[in-house]
């Protein structure tokens, strides 16, 4: 073997991926390393990588991270997941705007000025300390020191790179949860506001755009619902503490914040987005020509 297929063997085992998933790094991974790396130019490229939730962004992500490194290139990594507000600042929005906003995910939950400074400091000669977040305790935790400056800045999140909805789309809710507890549009007005102002801002920085496309929102349901099972039965067999997995009915109140997003996006995106990576429900990628 070498000392690729090594790594790759070894990431497999890591993240428990099914050796199957060494097609996904060759028929995807590899492709998208590969346009990337064309695209790389003096002061670095940012490229933001778009995939709802339990779309499997994090693993490609890290597995494209390493390929970049592998050809020389000097790659900075974090997610949008990462610079969330702090959960006391969720509390004070939640107290002063609306309780929805308590639960962290929706555009107005994250600090995007810190977002900002990350994207133009990790392209900067010197050590910046990456962001980096706990959801077992729902707050931020210390992040490592990056080393710049970077050649290839990747950002990956649920919404990365999404757009605002028209006013007029936000007057009916899309869900039980929107019509029992934002009745008044209050919540979902808040969010598509902050996404088309200071989010636009953030999302300008980006030189890529690349989607993982989810069947439909009802898929991405069902893959969060098996996520979770997936983390119960693990802490199960380790003895470890179940008790902040979520059951069933839990994942599916708290999935529904990002329902109108999610579907928003995978309406929309697919027609702008630099490359399009399309899931089947088995969460099975399509080849990406480089």
């Amino acid at each position: 073997m070498t000392s690729t297929d090594d790594w790759l063997a070894g990431f497999l085992a890591a993240e428990r991926l099914p050796a199957t998933y060494a097609q996904t790094v060759e028929t995807v991974a590899l492709p998208l390393a590969e346009r990337i790396a064309g695209a790389v130019r003096p002061g670095g490229i940012v490229v933001g990588v778009c995939g709802s939730q339990a779309s499997g962004k994090s693993t490609l992500t890290a597995v494209v991270r390493r390929l970049l490194e592998a050809r020389g290139l000097k790659v900075a990594l974090f997610s949008l997941d990462d610079i969330y507000l702090t959960r006391a600042e969720r509390q004070v929005l939640a107290r002063d705007v609306h309780p929805l906003l308590a639960t962290r995910g929706v555009p107005g939950t994250h600090d995007v000025a810190w977002g900002e400074a990350l994207l133009s400091d990790l392209r900067q000669p010197g050590p910046v300390v990456l962001p980096a977040f706990d959801k077992a305790s729902d707050d931020r935790k210390p992040g490592e020191t990056f080393e710049g400056s970077a050649d290839v800045v990747l950002f990956e999140g649920w919404c990365v790179g999404a757009r605002p909805q028209a006013q007029a789309a936000l007057a009916e809710p899309v869900n039980a949860l929107e019509r029992e507890r934002d009745p008044d549009g209050a919540w979902r007005t808040y969010a598509n506001t902050a996404l088309a102002g200071p989010y636009q801002d953030l999302f300008s920085k980006l030189d890529m755009l690349i989607l993982l496309q989810a069947p439909s929102f009802d898929v991405v349901l069902t893959w969060r619902i098996e996520q979770e099972r997936k983390l119960r039965e693990r802490l199960a067999r380790e003895g470890g503490d179940a008790s902040r997995v979520m059951s069933d009915d839990q994942v599916e109140t708290f999935i529904r914040h990002y329902e109108r997003l999610t579907s928003w996006i995978l309406e929309e995106m697919p027609w702008r987005a630099d490359l399009v990576v399309r899931l089947d429900e088995r969460r099975r990628a399509s080849p990406v020509t480089a």
